[in-house]
């Protein structure tokens, strides 16, 4: 598969706290990874290195295709004012300012992209609605539709389904299963049990990054990597494991 970009020892974090240390990561065209990882374990710093919008402490970004609407992303809390008057189709059309500029109007064509794309993800009954009257699966579709608007080529989730509602959640990841073959994604989620349903392969976020090429992980991997997230166990009776560790990563200091 071709590569997208690459992540070569990177270490990060902010002022003098180092969040992740030398970060190794390839991403391919047609990658589906899951990142995992314990809350304070580098998973949103990671994705703001790739996304760009944290500079590294040390090592280097390789980027092996144009950076222009390279990325699409779905941030864990797309945060605006319930209040606001903006209609769904604003909301969309605003995926392309990265690709625009903030001070390109908008053309007819890419107001035409925005009909298409709301027409195929089931919004296009409600693309004058304000956005502030839409479900958090309505809402979750209109933020997703606003991510791929550009046609990116990575697609950049977090924690995509914290906000929606479960008779959506299925049908969230069915239609990345189906975005996956158009462009590679990666997620951070807390589900592993969910999350390896659709994966092709899982990194390990904990101060470091241990990426396992396949979308299976056992609970000795997981020790291995330090890695104390939940379990989910499917079976007649559904049920979390919380595996205790007894040791600590401490964030380390630049010296």
């Amino acid at each position: 598969m071709k590569e997208l970009l690459e992540l070569k020892g990177i270490t990060a974090g902010y002022e003098q706290t180092v969040v992740l240390r030398d970060v190794n990561l390839a991403i391919h065209a047609h990658d589906f990874i899951g990142i995992i990882g314990p809350n304070g374990g580098g998973k949103t710093t990671l994705l703001k290195v790739i996304l760009g919008l944290l500079k590294p402490f040390s090592g280097e970004i390789v980027y092996h295709v144009s950076k222009q609407s390279l990325f699409g992303y779905l941030p864990q809390n797309s945060r605006f004012d319930a209040r606001f008057p903006i209609s769904v189709k604003e909301v969309v059309l605003s995926g392309l300012m990265s690709e625009k500029g903030i001070f390109k109007a908008y053309t007819k064509v890419d107001r035409k992209r925005v009909e298409e794309i709301l027409e195929v993800y089931g919004m296009s009954d409600y693309k004058n609605r304000p956005i502030g009257e839409l479900s958090g699966g309505q809402m979750q579709r209109v933020f997703l539709c606003r991510a791929i608007i550009s046609s990116p080529k990575i697609l950049i989730l977090d924690e995509p389904s914290t906000y929606v509602d479960a008779n959506f959640e299925m049908e969230f990841y069915s239609l990345l299963k189906e975005l996956n073959e158009k462009m590679s994604i990666v997620m951070v989620s807390h589900d592993l049990g969910t999350i390896c349903s659709y994966v092709k392969t899982i990194a390990c976020v904990n101060g470091g990054l241990h990426y396992h090429e396949s979308n299976l992980i056992t609970p000795e991997q997981l020790k291995l990597y330090n890695c104390p997230i939940e379990l989910i166990s499917h079976g007649t009776v559904p049920h979390r494991v919380l595996l205790e560790h007894d040791e600590t990563i401490e964030n380390k200091r630049i010296q």
